[in-house]
């Protein structure tokens, strides 16, 4: 038997451990479970070239035992084994003082990150101690002739390493679970875990839960009188994920299933990007375009980042373009540093090729979609418009590929680019429509004088008009009540003296000094006034509501700029001025309530005065 000290400086590394790595305690299971998948691995390695030996009918598996009663959780495996000499080195003196290394180098720099440490690889066999108030090692090496080892740590400073009784190959890490982790005694929990880290690893595991003496008499009784053969034991995960698959050998069927399975979304995707690329670096994965909901601020997808098929975490930014974290899908990337902070991930410029490369695959797909598959692209767009905006206004290179497919829903209902829209035309002003319904009259108007505009109604837009009037030169963007177009109006005009007049009774009536009005022979004449709203004032307020609560209060900074334009063709606008007074004022009141309603809905006292106004206007009819 051997004795030995743990030497480092610190009294006790074993409480540095549970204490800074609580967040994520239950990564412990994923860094014994994976390293009893190497050992697998190393040993199909040294089989295939002769040096080590499986059995015919040996299955080569990763099992993890819960054992509620002995409070005991075991992962085992049956690979290439340790003798007492590899214990000495690889847990002793290299795997220890790979923790303490880790711990000095990256633990203020991930202070500074918030805790951000990502994957923890290399933390390896002493995480075991997250969970464990003592540790224990059985392993017997595939050397021919070695000797069974056992080690023993109670997480203080000291270990013995002894002469063990395993009688087969491959090595048992038994945790002798603490008071204050009992969690992962039941068997929900080691599942759950199980199925969030290892779900995709190469080497099949198994969860087996020991039953208590008791119960386990009692099953064995009831089978001996029903007879039944017991059920042959499923891994938990499966070995080979879709990602690891040639694209040519998977099916949209595939596809689908794989998705719903690790995403639990029961909607059909849109779409999907197999990544598959082994130079000039390692990156494979699916990337899958779900169906957006049409409030941009409340989407989240879910990107999964896989380390040679072991889970590391969701949505890493660092890794993944921000803008695709509205999509769902796997990421498998080996090659990346992922036992360091996040601050060193955002300066790696190796990460950035990986992170560009991502985006480039996406725009390409894109691309080959709208040129190849127009009709499907089209049906897809109400669903994947923001995602794309998105990205145009986050990544000035993403932009650069998919601005000629961006495309826009006009007012008959065809998807049109920007290119078919302003066309040959000097005057580059692009119209929208923000709110259909709110905004028809405008649009009965524009249509039917031949104009067109498109639709532009989710918040994003507002934002991604900007960008691409600082983006393509002479671009502007006019909501379709936010001024009256030449090709609305006829050239017909009353005196200016005539105009300033109306102007000034309607100022009179409605009691409303500072209200711009304009008079214009507008072409339909049943429509005795339009109100007009400056674009650049009202585009500000909504960016600054947008942000959230704390620039809310910004936006009182931009007034509405509002314009009553008076039709000078239409009847009522021409006999106003010869309505006796009472009348005169309910019918500048209604005018100017009717105009803004084709704006904004009245607020609840406007909308009362506007009822009881309307009421009166009929009496006077009768």
């Amino acid at each position: 038997m051997a004795k030995g000290n743990i030497s480092v400086n610190s009294e006790n590394i074993f409480p540095i451990i549970k204490k800074w790595l609580y967040s994520d305690k239950d990564i412990f299971l994923r860094e014994l479970v994976s390293n009893g998948c190497d050992a697998i691995t190393k040993l199909k390695k040294l089989s295939n070239i002769g040096e080590a030996t499986i059995g015919e009918d040996e299955k080569l598996k990763v099992e993890v035992i819960v054992d509620k009663e002995a409070k005991t959780l075991t992962v085992s495996d049956n690979g290439i084994g340790m003798t007492a000499e590899e214990i000495d080195k690889y847990i002793n003196q290299i795997a220890f003082s790979g923790v303490s290394d880790f711990l000095e180098k990256y633990k203020e720099e991930d202070a500074k990150d918030g805790g951000g440490i990502i994957g923890h690889f290399g933390l390896g066999f002493y995480s075991a101690f997250m969970p464990a108030a003592s540790v224990q090692i059985d392993s017997l090496s595939y050397k021919e002739g070695a000797k069974p080892a056992r080690w023993f740590c109670d997480g203080g400073m000291e270990y013995e390493l002894t002469e063990g009784t395993r009688e087969t190959r491959g090595t048992d890490i038994t945790l002798f679970i603490a008071e204050d982790s009992k969690e992962f005694l039941e068997e929900y929990t080691v599942r759950q875990v199980l199925n969030k880290y290892c779900a995709f690893l190469p080497v099949e595991i198994y969860l087996t839960v020991v039953k208590p003496k008791e119960e386990d008499q009692e099953d064995k009784d009831a089978q001996g009188e029903e007879k039944k053969p017991a059920e042959e034991p499923k891994p938990i995960n499966d070995t080979t994920p879709l990602w690891m698959k040639s694209p040519k050998d998977c099916t949209d069927e595939e596809y689908k299933n794989f998705y719903t399975k690790v995403f639990m979304d029961f909607n059909e995707p849109l779409f999907w990007i197999h990544l598959n690329v082994d130079f000039p670096f390692n990156l494979k994965g699916i990337l899958y375009f779900p169906k957006l909901n049409h409030e941009f601020a409340t989407n989240e997808g879910q990107i999964k980042l896989y380390n040679n098929q072991v889970f590391v975490a969701d949505n890493v930014k660092e890794v993944i373009p921000e803008f695709l974290m509205l999509l769902k899908g796997t990421i498998d990337c080996p090659d990346l540093p992922l036992n360091v902070s996040r601050s060193f991930l955002q300066n790696d410029g190796y990460v950035k090729k990986i992170s560009a490369h991502i985006t480039k695959k996406v725009a390409d797909k894109l691309c080959d979609l709208f040129k190849n598959e127009r009709e499907k692209f089209n049906l897809y767009w109400d669903d994947i418009n923001m995602f794309i905006k998105y990205g145009c206004i986050r990544d000035e290179k993403f932009y650069d590929k998919v601005k000629d497919i961006m495309i826009y829903k006009d007012l008959d209902g065809n998807f049109i680019t920007l290119k078919d829209y302003i066309g040959d035309k000097e005057d580059k002003t692009v119209y929208y429509v923000s709110d259909v319904n709110q905004q028809a009259q405008y649009i009965k108007m524009f249509k039917e004088q031949g104009q067109n505009a498109v639709i532009m109604p989710t918040l994003i837009d507002t934002h991604y008009m900007s960008f691409i009037e600082g983006k393509e030169n002479g671009v502007k963007f006019m909501r379709i009540d936010s001024d009256v177009s030449q090709s609305l109006t006829d050239d017909s005009s009353k005196p200016d003296e005539e105009n300033k007049e109306l102007c000034e009774l309607f100022k009179k009536n409605l009691n409303k000094d500072d209200l711009k009005i304009e008079v214009k022979a507008l072409k339909d004449s049943d429509i005795p006034a339009i109100m007009t709203l400056s674009e650049q004032s009202r585009r500000m307020q909504e960016i600054y509501r947008s942000y959230g609560q704390q620039f809310a209060g910004m936006s009182s900074m931009f007034h509405d700029e509002y314009t009553l334009v008076l039709n000078s063709n239409n009847s009522l606008i021409k006999k106003v001025s010869s309505m006796r007074e009472d009348t005169q004022k309910m019918v500048c009141e209604h005018v100017y309530d009717l105009a803004m309603l084709c704006n904004k809905p009245l607020d609840a006292d406007a909308m009362t005065k506007f009822v009881e106004r309307s009421n009166k206007l009929l009496e006077k009819i009768i």
